[in-house]
């Protein structure tokens, strides 16, 4: 079967997915973009409530500040064959003590293996959290933000990053090279290879 084809199957098979249904507060409502010809994966956490209301990834104030970071209009940013958004977990997990739950852990096992195999041009992989960044840069103990500090270690398939939640606005603050350093990085590469 052509990748497009299975892609399809498998992005169609994933929007169906009831797999954590009855631990889902809002019930199931999978949230992914992915293309076999798309040359940028965001890997995030899980969708927060407006996103699982309008079923459209980054539609909130993270991902007005995320399309700021990576330099991109609207349109470019939401062109699947430029640019895949698979998070970490594609429904939204629940509301916590200090913000929304992590991401359900079985989806990155039943999916991400699977999507990734069916998007063979992707080149670079933004990794936005602690959660994505563990899932694909391994587990240590050390903290985000000296994760992020050695982003250079990591390249060229990745780049980490913090969330882009305006929870964060106080670690931007703290940590001003990553705007000053990485961002601009970060958009040369997204440039260059839409």
């Amino acid at each position: 079967m052509p990748k497009a084809l299975e892609l399809v199957d498998l992005l169609a098979e994933i929007r169906a997915c009831r797999h954590c249904e009855d631990d889902l507060p809002l019930g199931p409502n999978p949230v992914v973009r992915a293309s076999t010809s798309a040359k940028v994966l965001i890997v995030g956490q899980a969708p927060g409530t407006r996103v699982h209301q309008t079923g459209i990834p980054w539609n909130d104030p993270s991902g007005d500040r995320l399309r700021d970071w990576l330099a991109l209009d609207h349109d470019t940013f939401y062109d699947e064959g430029k640019i895949a958004i698979v998070p970490m977990g594609f429904c939204y997990p629940g509301k916590g003590k200090s913000g929304d739950l992590p991401p359900r852990p079985e989806c990155a096992d039943l999916w991400h293996e699977r999507v990734l195999a069916a998007m063979p041009e992707i080149e670079l992989v933004l990794l936005i959290g602690r959660y994505a960044q563990v899932r694909y840069l391994g587990n240590s103990r050390e903290t985000l933000t000296a994760r992020v500090h050695r982003w250079q270690e990591f390249g060229p398939r990745f780049i980490p990053t913090p969330h882009p939640s305006p929870r964060n606005t106080l670690w931007l603050r703290r940590n001003p090279w990553f705007e000053d350093e990485v961002v601009p990085a970060m958009r040369e590469r997204v440039a260059a290879l839409l």
